[in-house]
């Protein structure tokens, strides 16, 4: 249990991002044991359904991991939206890649996971428990432990919460051999294809000769913006024209909606803030009076920043304490005062200050039998052995500890919720002397204590803060919600909503290609039923009144249009289209008037009305130029000067900007030898992006409907 233990110790600091590759879902037998007659599925790939329980089941793995790594018991709504999200992504990804590694023999087989596991050096390894104290690298060696002692593990001589703990450890590892396995095959196929994309010595020598040939330029432009939009005359037969010729990049591959909505946010009144103003400074005179039972004090004000009785560096306490600190005195009550930044009535009381040390080096020895007295017993059996000269390394080892030290900073239980035990524990390492012993009671187990080590001395504070948000009565609420609910009522379809809305005091806001993937209207939290709503009504609908957000928000949505799976309508794009046209329109126009100058200088183009000028240096053909009169990147300057010759006066260039004329005044090399195999390996590298827009292509080609 030694390896259990030391990682134990190290749980709060295991952190998994929600990003981590999850291709190891199907690796599994559970993703085999997709029945193809569920009462509902969620989505398919290929022909593939996978049913709302077993998109469940991973879901809840996926989430149990998350919870056993950060150390959280529970996850608000958006962590659960993304692990949600995450599922689908890589349930999705792993067939499209299980399909053409099936048909092209690419397998990955036990042996090559466990090289893997023995080299160390994969990135999923590094976001396990199993890392060298020492060195933070992965140890394998402390993995095998661990899973050698898990299979040995008297469950009935161990407490109930070390041996769901374990557990836990056990399913954590089993999911990371997974997604280790369907990662290595991921990156097979990717190596693959990116292998396949090969380069060649004339594009090798095209490669380098566009990096480092360099022009130095002046150039004089007239840009779009001095004809108005107004001038220019776009035909319907025009729009048609491009729509029909762009027509694929309009393609829509799932159904969407268009909406308007409005966002209530109901906030404090003055009678509210005069009211928790008045609470706050009752609570205060409370806070000066006491001198012991600082926690009661403040649990009572309704304060978001609970009181912990232990010793926290500044970074510890809300920014606006930290920024009054060194005006305050012990003892003394700072406040009431108002902070902006989070909306709070404030006051607080420095209940004492010291200098001790940030980090605190200890071992320990947990000490469990079958009852509390024979726990007590053995624990002072120990505790007296120890004082009378026994080596603690060795007695730790004697009952399946490794009694190896351990570091204990304030970061890692500065802002954390800690019990009564938690909040003992922590406070005996740190007010121990070093070499000092302890046989510390915790519940139905003793732990022996020694402090081994302190050092990085920092100035520490109790603070005992009464921090409340300035937040709205149940009063101010029901006047928001039935003021909105009789303008709803008296507006129920979109066309009057829209008119009427400003009158009232209401803001329409809009939302154009809203997908059924989604998991909020606006950003408003708690918004899955006015979601729902939307894809279930008709054009022109107002729904009723949604109660959302964090209690504090009130929605009204209406529907204004559906855009089904397929191409999207002209009408839907043609401000797109009309802005490109007319982009055109004014290239032929400035053009055309270049033409009628005849100017045959670059002093006469910068005499043209509207015409601005400047000069660029260090011009390549491997990266846009950047004019900086325009604000504008132009490849096209690039291009030009790649081939120009010097002194020589160009045509009349169409750039995104504007309509410029270059003179080339210098051209120069970068003082670089050609190497081939460089360049190649250069370039092969660049292609590796190919294999991963791979995927957008097979997903496009897999016939995926996601009903989530």
């Amino acid at each position: 249990m030694a390896t259990l233990q030391n990682i134990r110790s190290k749980g709060p600091l295991l952190v998994v991002v929600i990003g981590l590759a999850l291709f190891a879902f199907i690796a599994g037998d559970a993703w085999k044991a997709i029945q193809p007659h569920q009462s509902h599925d969620i989505g398919e790939v290929n022909g593939d359904a996978l049913s709302a329980q077993d998109y469940q089941a991973l879901v809840e793995e996926y989430t149990d991991v998350i919870k056993f790594s950060s150390g959280q018991s529970a996850l608000n709504d958006e962590q659960t939206n993304q692990i949600k999200d995450e599922v689908w992504r890589s349930y999705v990804n792993n067939k499209l890649i299980e399909s053409q590694a099936k048909k092209l023999g690419l397998t990955v087989t036990p042996a090559e996971v466990q090289a893997v596991i023995d080299a160390g050096v994969n990135p999923l390894l590094q976001q396990t428990p199993f890392r060298n104290p020492q060195t933070g690298a992965f140890d394998k060696d402390m993995l095998k432990k661990f899973l050698l002692d898990y299979s040995k593990m008297d469950r009935r001589q161990m407490p109930a919460q070390y041996v769901e703990y374990y557990d836990s450890m056990f399913k954590f590892w089993s999911f990371v051999e997974r997604n280790l396995m369907q990662s290595l095959l991921a990156d097979k196929f990717q190596t693959l294809i990116s292998k396949s994309l090969l380069s060649n010595p004339v594009e090798a020598q095209d490669a380098f000769d566009a990096r480092i040939n360099q022009a130095d330029l002046v150039l004089a432009a007239i840009p779009y913006t001095s004809i108005p939009d107004s001038a220019i005359t776009v035909k319907e037969s025009e729009l048609k024209e491009l729509y029909n010729k762009r027509k694929e990049e309009f393609k829509q591959y799932v159904e969407t909606r268009d909406i308007k909505y409005i966002d209530v946010q109901v906030t404090a009144s003055p009678e509210d803030r005069a009211a928790i103003e008045d609470e706050v400074t009752e609570y205060t005179g409370q806070l000066a009076e006491t001198t012991s039972d600082y926690a009661s004090v403040v649990r009572a004000a309704g304060s978001d920043a609970p009181y912990t009785d232990l010793y926290y560096t500044k970074t510890a306490f809300p920014s606006d304490v930290v920024a009054r600190l060194d005006s305050a005195t012990v003892g003394k009550v700072y406040g009431p005062y108002y902070n902006v930044a989070d909306n709070t009535i404030n006051s607080f009381k420095v209940v004492a200050k010291t200098n001790a040390a940030d980090s605190v080096e200890f071992r320990q020895i947990q000490v469990y039998a079958e009852t509390p007295a024979k726990t007590k017993e053995l624990a002072d059996s120990i505790f007296t052995a120890i004082k009378g000269g026994a080596d603690f390394a060795e007695l730790a080892k004697k009952y399946g500890q490794s009694g190896e030290t351990t570091w204990l900073t304030s970061a890692q239980y500065e802002g954390a919720q800690l019990d009564n035990e938690n909040l003992r524990y922590i406070s005996a390492i740190n007010d121990m002397a070093v070499n000092e012993l302890n046989n510390l009671s915790l519940g139905q187990a003793n732990v022996i204590l020694q402090v081994t080590g302190k050092k990085a001395n920092k100035e520490k504070y109790k603070v005992a803060v009464i921090k409340r948000p300035v937040e709205f009565s149940k009063e101010t609420y029901s006047r928001a919600y039935n003021n909105f609910s009789q303008f709803i009522a008296a507006n129920p379809s979109l066309e009057k909503m829209v008119a009427n809305a400003e009158e009232a005091g209401y803001r329409v806001l809009d939302r154009s290609d809203l997908h059924s993937s989604e998991h909020t209207i606006g950003g408003v939290r708690g918004t899955k039923d006015a979601l729902k709503w939307a894809f279930a009504a008709k054009p022109g609908e107002v729904s009723g009144l949604y109660e959302c957000g964090e209690s504090n928000h009130m929605m009204v949505v209406g529907l204004e249009s559906i855009t089904p799976k397929g191409y999207r309508s002209l009408k839907q794009v043609q401000s797109q289209l009309r802005a490109e046209i007319v982009k055109d329109k004014k290239a032929e126009k400035i053009m055309a008037d270049m033409k009628a100058a005849n100017a045959t200088s670059m002093d006469q183009y910068k005499n043209m009305a509207n015409a601005v000028s400047d000069s660029v240096k260090f011009v390549t053909f491997a990266a846009p130029a950047y004019v900086p009169a325009l604000r504008s990147s132009e490849p096209m300057i690039g291009a030009y000067a790649s081939v120009g010759e010097v002194n020589k006066l160009s045509s009349p260039i169409k750039g995104n900007a504007g309509v410029y004329v270059l003179q080339v005044y210098a051209k120069d090399k970068l003082n670089e030898t050609f190497d081939q195999k460089a360049e190649e390996t250069t370039l092969e590298n660049m292609h590796v992006r190919f294999s991963t827009r791979l995927l957008n292509d097979l997903y496009m080609q897999a016939n995926v409907v996601d009903d989530r």
